[in-house]
């Protein structure tokens, strides 16, 4: 038999009037619980990620509170076992707690020793097993899944176009934010495409200047212009057999535009002062973070290009888009940047995935995978939140220290960032954070906050 994922604790002790009480302490907390009279066979009852904890007593008959630790803790080492020690056990409780015990408690102890210890363990365990299913999520995954992190529904239909596109010989235009990872993208097309084997050439336009953009993309003969002294081959060329990945097109001149349009409908390059056409076997992955069709209606961007690329788009979704990859992204990031340095990885506590959660990500994965990478140095986790005018806010940090250290932080820094939003009347700001205005004026009385310190006017209305 397995014991139901919705029990809460597990609480063993042979003693049935003090099983009693402990369980009706615990019933009354809102806690699931099971009590049980002996240790035996408890272990092959919970599956590696039961979401509970377990309370023992350390002398009973049969199975003794060690021995049960021992048998939990080789089926699962971070499963938060508690125990309770009679007078003078203290020395065989020392024992315990370096044998892997989350806590004891010596009799006689108050009903809130109890409770306090069970939630917290119940907090740790929840965090453990949050971690647990982003590593195994990150673990099982594909080639492009590997790539490309995430489970959100628009990655995953990202992930399918990819997937259908890169099989066949079509030109793609992909669409995204800066720091997106459109570069990635754009390296995933071609790795799973026929021409794998070939080049993978990538030229960031916007990086060229004007006047050796036409020789960079196009090549030269010698004697093409000043200084061009010997023949140059351009990337289009470079890139024959494979694919050319050409970042934001947008900042193109209207003039190289015109010469790419020739080459998407023609497949032939011309160097510069060369007469010989150039077949050319490519596919042409362009990118771009500005909406095109605009900037063909504002005349800067030719039309005609925009509808030969816009034949198979690709839209990567922001960050913001994409819910709990965030989480599993960070993960990611902060694994790779800890084994990097050779550190040792952090956990991400209730504090740190709240905020990342909440965070905008104007730089997308680039701005997160920066930020992954402090966090596995050690550093403190700070995002800019894009308050207006560095309001009251603007920056949220959660720092190091324990649950509710960082729950209180994340508390005041979540209150702050509603209030730098210039809300006028004390209701608006409780509605916004779903609490009464009671609890809000308490609130903002326990964290020092006001509407004055976040540049706000007196608000309208009263507190009650």
């Amino acid at each position: 038999m397995t014991i139901d994922n919705r029990i809460q604790v597990v609480l063993i002790d042979d003693d049935p009037h003090l099983r009693q009480a402990l369980s009706q302490t615990l019933d009354l907390a809102g806690l699931k619980i099971l009590p049980l009279a002996e240790a035996k066979g408890l272990a092959g009852q919970l599956e590696r990620d039961w979401p509970g904890v377990v309370v023992s007593d350390i002398r009973m008959p049969g199975m003794d509170g060690l021995e049960l630790l021992t048998e939990l803790h080789a089926q699962d080492p971070e499963l938060p076992v508690l125990l309770i020690t009679g007078h003078g056990d203290v020395p065989l409780a020392v024992q315990a707690m370096r044998a892997g015990a989350y806590d004891f408690l010596e009799k006689p102890f108050a009903s809130d020793a109890l409770l306090d210890s069970v939630r917290r363990a119940l907090d740790l365990r929840r965090l453990v097993l949050d971690n647990r299913s982003l590593r195994l999520a990150l673990s099982d995954r594909n080639e492009l899944s590997a790539r490309l992190v995430g489970q959100s529904a628009p990655m995953l239909r990202l992930r399918e176009q990819i997937g259908a596109l890169a099989a066949t010989k079509a030109d793609v235009l992909i669409l995204g934010e800066t720091g997106a990872g459109k570069e990635v993208v754009a390296r995933a097309l071609h790795d799973l495409s026929s021409r794998r084997n070939g080049p993978f050439v990538a030229i960031n336009a916007g990086a060229l200047a004007e006047s050796v953009v036409e020789s960079e993309l196009f090549g030269h003969e010698p004697g093409a212009f000043t200084g061009a002294q010997k023949r140059r081959i351009g990337k289009f060329e470079f890139a024959n057999g494979g694919t050319l990945f050409l970042d934001e097109i947008e900042s193109m001149s209207l003039d190289v535009q015109v010469k790419l349009l020739r080459l998407l409908q023609e497949r032939v390059v011309e160097r510069l002062g060369g007469n010989q056409l150039i077949p050319l076997d490519i596919r042409i992955i362009a990118a771009t973070k500005e909406d095109l069709r605009q900037s063909a209606d504002q005349g800067r961007f030719r039309a005609d290009l925009y509808y030969r690329l816009n034949v198979a788009p690709l839209r990567i979704p922001p960050l913001r888009e994409r819910g709990e990859d965030a989480l599993m992204l960070f993960q990611h990031f902060a694994d790779e940047a800890s084994a990097r340095h050779g550190l040792p990885p952090h956990e991400l506590q209730p504090g740190h995935r709240a905020l990342l959660l909440r965070h905008t990500w104007p730089g997308n994965v680039r701005e997160l995978q920066n930020a992954a990478e402090r966090f596995a140095l050690g550093l403190e986790l700070a995002l800019d939140n894009n308050m207006p005018d560095g309001g009251v806010g603007s920056t949220i940090e959660v720092v190091s220290g324990g649950l509710s250290e960082q729950v209180e932080n994340f508390e005041k820094s979540l209150i702050a960032a509603e209030l730098a939003r210039s809300h006028s009347s004390v209701r608006s700001l409780a509605e916004a954070l779903g609490i009464p205005r009671k609890t809000l004026h308490d609130k903002l009385r326990k964290h020092g906050l006001n509407f004055a310190d976040a540049g706000a006017s007196s608000p309208t209305d009263e507190l009650d």
